[in-house]
């Protein structure tokens, strides 16, 4: 596993190795990644072979859907059917630490996801901001962890957890030790009455 290492985590940062882990992912590659949460997963969500790579490396069963990343509201309502009042909501809390399920699109390839519904997320961490709107692709959004064990926003934590795995990420970014925060909130919108799944 290859691994960058950026001391800030600005946007204006990672341009020199924006290209790198651009064409890791856009290969088939699993990435781990910062997020303004933990550690991430980051592969193409639309590549079946990048996402069985990840869910191998997670050692995640089937039956257990990703979560994605999207970089606006207008990515989110390609991939998801998004009702005035959904998009109300959203409006609100997106960018930030909300995944939301809403009913999926037909006729969108997606791997890795339920074949009714979907959960979307805008992050609010700008180095991850910035990848999504370069790499214009829908991105896994799973911690960076194996399954079972704890998701960790210190990057020789999560390291450590697959050095000795037989799956391993193709590249990670390190941009050191992120701010101490839970995963993100689920909350379900595909019913009259929003339903909270994860707090």
């Amino acid at each position: 596993m290859e691994i960058i290492k950026i001391k800030n985590k600005e946007p204006r940062t990672i341009s020199a190795d924006i290209g790198k882990i651009i064409d890791t992912i856009k290969k088939g590659g699993v990435v781990v990644f910062p997020t303004d949460t933990v550690y991430g997963l980051l592969s193409d969500a639309t590549n079946k072979k990048a996402v069985a790579k990840l869910l191998r490396i997670k050692r995640r069963r089937r039956g257990h859907f990703l979560p994605l990343f999207v970089k606006n509201l207008r990515d989110a309502k390609k991939n998801a059917q998004i009702d005035a009042r959904e998009e109300s909501f959203l409006k609100i809390f997106w960018p930030g630490q909300i995944t939301v399920v809403l009913k999926r699109k037909k006729g969108i390839k997606l791997y890795g996801v339920d074949k009714k519904t979907i959960a979307l997320r805008i992050p609010d961490f700008p180095l991850l901001n910035s990848l999504l709107k370069k790499i214009t692709i829908p991105l896994t959004a799973t911690s960076a962890n194996i399954s079972g064990k704890m998701p960790s926003g210190k990057i020789k934590e999560v390291l450590k957890q697959f050095s000795n795995s037989k799956y391993r990420p193709d590249l990670a970014v390190n941009v050191g030790l992120l701010p101490k925060r839970k995963s993100s909130i689920i909350i379900d919108l595909t019913k009259d009455i929003p339903k909270l799944l994860r707090m």
